[in-house]
């Protein structure tokens, strides 16, 4: 079946499951309410037959009821994943229609200055992030972005590959994963709470006297008052007692009021983290790379799921300090906000080196997830296959990932070596510039370690690097022409270092008059022949294309043409060789009402 079938019969069972549920809702509440029922009539009838009668049947009853109360809170927790889990499915059906704008569009992590993010829309709305996105957690995220700007080496991509290509498969485990992460969003902020506590000295455990007096003053204090209440004692000794133990418990609180204040906040998205890692930690995996992520939760004598549910109890059990009624006899008799910072600063010492690894790991399957999520969707997408010589790129059928499929224009790309450069001609409008995002946009998927819009797909491992899409700074008094030498800059700097990239320029040096922007055209790109720099360079300048006579072995020209009939214009989109001879400015020029 094609995806999207898949989802729409997923969707059919998922709804099918939640009407039953909610079904068992009803049934369960009127039950639970029988119950209560049924405990008053059994006061009313049977207190005549004596009250052990009253009791056991009361008993029973309440047995019964805590047991409905459990069930129908466990049948709400699955009512409300199958929600996540049909959410989860209309979205990917929206997704394959081309409507993917519901998920995290990545603005935040577009760096100010960049080989290629600005240029080939890898953030902000309609991006490859948002395309790609399936993340739910800030790490996720994060680590999305990372893997979108940073090309990983080659051993890495060859991980992540089969790692991608199994979780693909594993379409209810990866919409598990989903759905639990969205029922609580697990923030950065969070991390780096939880991360500065971790590193902050102990209160309590660097004195080793805290390790008796823990025991030792509530055995006082609870003798005391067993002695008082038994009348051994006079009761004013009792409340003297209960007098000191409340400045006690008073004095411990400004210390441990801070360390709780800072933590109790995270609790739901502690409880998020167990739950999803759990579902991590009992998948069976066979990828080398998911085997290892998976270990990262496995270490010691304990799952990293069972030591962060601890953290989670141990913090909720401090909770009661914001409960009055219960907090006060708990503190005078067991110091009881004490018993448990004591424990929370143990669970620090010993997993403290933990903690930043099942976050990272956590953010890793969830890239990996999104990619996975990518390739299902895209069953004609294929891996790439990775070179050891620099330079070469080939690949057919290669397309634009954001253009639906039903209007993507897909062409070829043939680079065999180092120091060849593609000179691409056209007309206005006639697919010059997507071309060229194109190639970039599935590199960086290659080099992430993704799937990419093709049928086939070879690549040496390479940095790309652009300079496409160009802007004035009113705030830095940068001109456009300014902004555009100065990623020129940076293109020739790698390329004079040597470093291995791959080159897209768009227009270059379109700030200027045309007989200097000729010049400098000209001279850049014997400079990158000379340095053996591989790239593709779009131009409207036709007399470029004559380089090759000079270097015929260096520049490959081809072209994007229009067929014009009564004035009208009609693209195909289609890559051809040689130069293009078709251009349609003056057409375009007088449809707006220019006179020529």
């Amino acid at each position: 079946m094609d995806p999207k079938t898949v989802y729409i019969k997923r969707l059919d069972d998922l709804k099918f499951k939640k009407k039953k549920l909610l079904k068992l809702k009803s049934v369960l509440g009127v039950i639970r309410f029988g119950s209560i029922a049924a405990i008053i009539a059994a006061f009313y009838l049977l207190w005549n037959i004596g009250m052990i009668w009253v009791v056991i049947t009361a008993v029973l009853l309440l047995f019964i009821f805590i047991q409905l109360v459990y069930k129908d809170l466990a049948n709400k927790a699955t009512i409300k994943h199958l929600g996540h889990l049909i959410a989860i499915n209309e979205a990917e059906v929206n997704a394959i229609d081309g409507e993917y704008f519901q998920f995290g569009d990545g603005t935040a992590y577009l760096p100010k200055e960049h080989f290629y993010a600005s240029d080939i829309d890898i953030f902000g709305h309609a991006s490859l992030f948002q395309f790609a996105n399936r993340t739910t957690s800030d790490m996720g995220a994060s680590q999305l972005a990372d893997w979108l700007l940073n090309p990983a080496k080659k051993d890495e991509i060859i991980e992540r590959q089969q790692s991608i290509n199994e979780i693909k498969e594993k379409m209810l485990w990866r919409q598990d994963i989903q759905a639990f992460g969205k029922e609580k969003n697990i923030q950065l902020s969070t991390f780096n709470r939880l991360m500065a506590w971790l590193h902050e000295p102990t209160l309590f455990l660097q004195f080793s006297h805290w390790q008796w007096l823990r025991y030792f003053l509530p055995a006082v204090i609870l003798s005391i008052v067993t002695a008082a209440i038994a009348e051994w004692i006079p009761m004013n000794i009792m409340y003297l007692f209960l007098l000191i133990y409340a400045v006690i418990a008073f004095q411990l609180n400004k210390y441990i009021a801070p360390v709780h204040e800072k933590l109790s906040k995270m609790v739901d998205e502690m409880d998020a983290l167990s739950i999803s890692v759990a579902a991590i930690e009992t998948e069976i995996f066979i990828s080398p790379f998911s085997i290892q992520l998976q270990q990262n939760f496995t270490t010691g004598n304990a799952t990293a799921s069972v030591k962060i549910k601890k953290l989670k109890k141990i913090l909720d059990k401090l909770d009661i300090r914001y409960n009055i009624v219960l907090s006060a006899p708990l503190n005078l008799l067991l110091l009881w906000n004490l018993q448990h910072v004591i424990e929370l600063e143990k669970w620090k010492k010993q997993h403290a080196g933990d903690v930043e690894s099942w976050f990272h790991t956590l953010g890793i399957f969830e890239a990996l997830n999104s990619f996975a999520v990518m390739h299902f969707n895209n069953p004609g997408w294929c891996f790439p296959s990775l070179l050891d010589k620099h330079f070469s790129l080939e690949s057919t059928e290669l397309g634009h990932p954001l253009i639906n499929e039903n209007k993507r224009v897909n062409n070829t790309i043939k680079i065999e070596n180092r120091g060849e450069l593609m000179l691409v001609t056209g007309s206005n409008m006639a697919g010059k510039s997507t071309y060229l995002r194109s190639v970039g946009i599935n590199i960086v998927l290659a080099m992430a370690g993704a799937p990419v819009c093709a049928a086939t797909f070879r690549l040496s491992p390479v940095q790309l690097i652009s300079s496409m899409r160009i802007a004035d700074n009113l705030a830095e008094s940068t001109s456009t022409f300014y902004a555009e030498l100065k990623k020129l800059k940076t293109v020739i700097d790698e390329v004079n270092a040597g470093n291995k990239v791959f080159i897209l320029l768009d227009e270059i040096l379109r700030g200027t008059n045309s007989l200097d922007r000729h010049t400098g055209s000209d001279a850049l790109i014997k400079q990158l022949i000379r340095h053996e720099a591989a790239g593709i360079i779009a131009t409207h300048d036709l007399t470029l294309a004559e380089i090759k006579n000079e270097f015929p072995k260096n520049i490959l020209n081809y072209h994007f043409d229009v067929q014009v009939n009564n004035e009208e214009l009609y693209f195909d989109y289609k890559l051809k060789p040689g130069v293009c001879t078709s251009m349609n400015a003056s057409i375009l020029m007088k449809k707006i009402g220019i006179e020529l």
